[in-house]
């Protein structure tokens, strides 16, 4: 009796082809695979990058602040006003180089809201302009603190009777007894808040603490 062989024609071939195949698909899943580890790799970077910038930039918010080390009123009206406040300040423990040209302060007080900036500072529209004069700064840095040995003292003239020279006047003097807030914002947007009170009494003084 005869053994029949299964037929093998076309085998061979048939194997190629899907070798063939296979291989494609292999070096497409590769092709594919390299495709997208490069765009999380970028995609990392950049996020990486973001988080760094964003860090570095909350940091200076809250570290990069100015600390007011005294205040006081002069400049009398007659009707016994404080007219200028001068405000000096250092650097907060801990804190960067901090610009006063680039400063902002917001006024608060019976009459209305008004903002600050430095005389010769930032270009704007503020309600009025503040001066900065140097206390102690070794270095000849004014207007910027950088060094915690600098004291810098920021005048600001309230209502219509110029008293500081260079400064642009807003609101109105602060009668006796009287407050107001004052919000300082560094460039990098720390914020120092202080509360500005006139004493019940300030007849026959010079100058008065706030």
């Amino acid at each position: 009796m005869q053994r029949l062989r299964p037929s093998t024609e076309g085998t061979a071939e048939d194997r190629g082809q899907v070798g063939i195949g296979t291989l494609i698909v292999f070096i497409a899943m590769v092709l594919v695979a390299a495709i997208a580890a490069g765009v999380l790799i970028n995609t990392a970077g950049f996020l990486q990058s973001s988080a760094q910038a964003t860090g570095q930039q909350s940091s200076d918010s809250t570290t990069n602040r100015i600390q007011v080390v005294s205040m006081t009123g002069g400049h009398f009206t007659g009707n016994s006003e404080v007219g200028v406040v001068n405000v000096t300040v250092k650097r907060a423990p801990g804190a960067g180089n901090v610009d006063l040209g680039k400063t902002t302060i917001q006024w608060i007080g019976p009459s209305g809201s008004y903002y600050q900036l430095a005389v010769g500072g930032a270009d704007g529209n503020p309600d009025g302009r503040f001066v900065v004069s140097a206390v102690q700064d070794k270095d000849d840095s004014q207007p910027v603190l950088n060094s915690v040995e600098d004291r810098l003292t920021i005048s600001l003239d309230l209502g219509e009777s110029q008293e500081v020279t260079g400064a642009t006047t807003f609101g109105e003097p602060l009668p006796e007894g009287e407050t107001a807030s004052l919000r300082i914002s560094s460039p990098a947007g720390a914020m120092t808040t202080e509360e500005v009170v006139v004493p019940k009494t300030i007849s026959g003084e010079s100058s008065v603490m706030l």
